[in-house]
């Protein structure tokens, strides 16, 4: 899910980077003359209930919103795209393979213990085992550290990972080839740092508040299952003197109507997501409050490839030539939404991505075609195509789905059932392959295609579609390789054009976020990814009917 990245890594035998490079850390900024309220609490609701805590057991902005305000790594990357020196104040490479990081002097988890490279290094181990089961295992071996991949696969043991730590507060890394993302990516928050001794004492149970500590800005406090998670100031934070907001309150909140009641009645000071049959409404009523931001994301139906009727690419392909995307982006959704054809982004990394050339077809002549695969497929009238279309319980996937299937129906005479699950049922269905087709979106974990693209690669922990295509995994390892941006566009663009073949998902539409915010809420700022962090936020004095100095 995360980065905009502008800085270019240069082939220099040692390149040192220091704070002074980057400028300050990443923080509150609150300006000049700015009257703080005396009362620095937040509340924000998060969508959903996290599946978990760990960040080794999850894959989504409703865990990664939780977990980025609770631990930190290495580094950051700002709105802007910066890389920001955090747990690392300085490193240095050689020939872009061998990377060492120098820790702060004087880490601590939150309850005063050392926090050290060790910890870095068993965590990274933890990530790829087999054992583990993480749905990022591949992400680091997506970054090319030596034997990565390898141990993920199970054919190498978690202590053969190219990490070690040179002392407490030094850190090696080893790369098996030159990755100029590789700072953006070591961004992601499935590679903080977690404490060895918990997991081993405690099991899935560590992250409950009773046992958990932090690295980061927040400690959790109290978890109420369905209910809310509440985390308060970290005092051991190498950086808490840059904190303004003392406690925050997340809320599992996945009805949007509910969420923005709420909000009106001053239990919520940032909606999650705005009701797309409110957003023209609060626009008018509440367009200051109102905060539409791009996001580098794209929504999608997704296939599993190796049952019927989706083992048939034919079947696939049809179903994406006969949605009508332009009218669920701009009638559906209407909040600024664009049609989807590419899995990836139109505009990504510096790289343009092309449509394929039915994309472009009138829609006449895509529905025609769509009925001619569906019949060589074997499915007509009498034999109609019928499946289950799965999305996670939420007011806008259900507007979606509905339709989604109302098109399929009208232009193909598909019957479509839909069901719905809870976030975390959703999750576990999807990852024993037990479905047919799937509503899922990814996140640019980093901006560059392949964060999107590595999704669908043979092996990927993340392709719960099964879909595996020899050309389309060469297709990456090329663009991997590539020493230049255009050469890299080049292979990306090979991915797409498989994918707009095989079709082992339907892209629907590339996001915006859209948010209520409260205009005592400073240093709101969405980066493309999407994400905001609490510790960047403070709240301004302000009215109060309950005179508590909001």
């Amino acid at each position: 899910m995360t980065l905009h990245k502008n800085n270019h890594i240069t082939r220099t035998l040692l390149a040192v980077s220091m704070i002074a490079m980057f400028g300050g850390a990443q923080a509150a900024q609150v300006p000049p003359g700015t009257q703080l309220a005396e009362k620095q609490e937040l509340v924000r609701n998060n969508g959903s209930e996290p599946a978990s805590l760990d960040p080794h057991k999850v894959e989504s902005d409703i865990e990664f919103n939780i977990i980025s305000d609770l631990f930190e790594g290495l580094v950051s990357v700002t709105p802007a795209g910066a890389i920001q020196p955090r747990l690392a104040e300085r490193w240095e490479n050689k020939d872009n393979l061998l990377w060492t990081f120098h820790l702060r002097p004087g880490l601590t988890w939150s309850d005063g213990t050392a926090l050290t490279a060790q910890d870095i290094v068993w965590s990274w181990q933890r990530l790829v085992s087999p054992t583990t089961a993480s749905p990022y295992a591949s992400y680091p071996g997506n970054m090319h550290i030596a034997n990565a991949r390898e141990i993920a696969l199970g054919q190498k043991g978690p202590e053969t990972l190219g990490v070690k730590a040179l002392n407490d507060t030094t850190l090696q890394v080893t790369l098996n080839q030159p990755n100029a993302a590789f700072l953006a990516m070591l961004a992601h928050p499935s590679l903080v740092p977690i404490d060895k001794v918990l997991v081993e004492r405690f099991a899935d149970k560590w992250t409950r508040p009773e046992h958990i500590v932090t690295s980061g800005p927040y400690k959790l406090t109290q978890w109420v299952v369905n209910e809310r998670l509440v985390a308060e100031r970290n005092a051991k934070y190498w950086d808490n003197a840059h904190t303004v907001i003392n406690k925050v309150t997340y809320l599992p909140i996945s009805s949007e109507a509910a969420d923005v009641n709420r909000y009106k009645a001053g239990e919520i000071d940032i909606v999650y997501t705005v009701p797309i049959n409110q957003f023209a409404q609060l626009q008018k009523t509440m367009g200051d409050q109102l905060d539409v931001s791009p996001q580098l994301a794209t929504y999608y139906y997704e296939f599993n490839t190796t049952r019927p009727p989706f083992n048939d690419a034919r079947v696939r392909r049809a179903l994406n030539m006969a949605l009508d995307k332009d009218i669920i982006a701009g009638k559906v959704l209407g909040q600024g939404q664009r049609p989807a054809w590419v899995i990836s982004q139109p505009d990504i990394g510096g790289v343009t991505l092309h449509n394929p050339d039915y994309a472009s077809w009138p829609r006449e002549k895509r529905i025609a075609e769509a009925k001619k695969l569906l019949a060589q497929a074997g499915y007509d009238d009498s034999h109609p195509l019928v499946f289950t279309l799965l999305y996670n319980t939420y007011e806008s996937h259900q507007r979606i789905a509905i339709a989604a299937s109302s098109m399929w129906k009208k232009n193909l005479g598909v019957e479509v059932k839909l069901q719905n699950q809870e976030w975390k049922t959703m999750l576990d269905t999807m990852h024993t392959h037990n479905f047919d087709a799937v509503r899922y979106a990814w996140t640019a974990d980093y901006d560059d295609a392949a964060t999107f693209l590595n999704t669908f690669r043979t092996g990927d922990s993340e392709n719960t579609s099964q879909y595996s295509n020899p050309a389309y995994d060469e297709a990456l390892r090329n663009a991997a390789k590539a020493s230049d941006v255009a050469s890299r566009g080049k292979y990306y663009q090979q991915a797409e054009d498989l994918l707009a073949q095989d079709v082992p998902a339907i892209p629907v539409y590339h996001y915006v976020r859209t948010h209520l915010v409260k205009p005592w809420v400073g240093g709101f700022t969405p980066d493309k990814l999407g994400y905001y962090y609490t510790k960047d936020m403070y709240i301004k004095k302000h009215p109060s009917a309950s005179g508590d100095g909001r």
